[in-house]
C-alpha cells in the first residue's frame, strides 16, 4: 500500500473555484486579458507559472494558496460543519414570533379603517364648507 500523495493538479483547482464561481472560461479570459483557449490550456497543465497562477488568482478573488490548497473535500466538510453548527445553534429558534401574526393585521386594520373615517369625515366638512359658500354668493 502506497502512501505517496498524488501530486496537486493545479490547472483543476482552478478550473473547480472558476465554476464554483459561476466564472466561464471565457469571463476569466477577458478578466485576465488572455484568450479562452489559453485558459483552457492552463486548467488542463498540471502547474502553472507562480505569475499567471498571481494573476488568475486574483481574478477569481481568492489567494494562490487557496488554488494550491483547493480540495473539494475540504469544501464539502466546509459546508457541512457549517449547516451542522447552523442547525444546533439557536438560530433556527430565534425565528419564532414573539407576537401573533393575525393580532398584527387585525391592528392595521382597525388602524386604516380609523384613518379611513378620518379621511371621509374631512371630505363632508370641505363639502359643507363648499356648499354654505356657494350659498352666500
Amino acid at each position: 500500500m502506497s502512501t505517496a500523495t498524488k501530486p496537486k493538479h493545479i490547472g483543476r483547482n482552478i478550473s473547480r473555484i472558476r465554476e464554483l464561481k459561476g466564472m466561464k472560461q471565457e469571463t476569466l479570459a477577458e478578466t485576465i486579458g488572455i484568450s479562452q483557449q489559453t485558459v483552457s490550456n492552463i486548467e488542463s497543465s498540471e502547474t502553472v507559472d507562480e505569475k499567471k497562477l498571481d494573476i488568475i488568482a486574483k481574478a477569481l478573488g481568492v489567494t494562490v494558496e487557496a488554488i494550491e490548497n483547493f480540495s473539494e473535500e475540504s469544501i464539502f466538510n466546509y459546508f457541512n460543519t457549517f449547516n451542522e453548527a447552523v442547525s444546533n445553534s439557536n438560530f433556527i429558534n430565534n425565528s419564532v414570533c414573539t407576537f401573533n401574526p393575525l393580532d398584527k393585521m387585525v391592528e392595521l386594520y382597525d388602524e386604516n379603517k380609523k384613518l379611513y373615517e378620518r379621511l371621509v369625515q374631512t371630505e363632508k366638512e370641505k363639502n359643507e364648507y363648499l356648499e354654505k359658500f356657494l350659498k352666500e354668493k
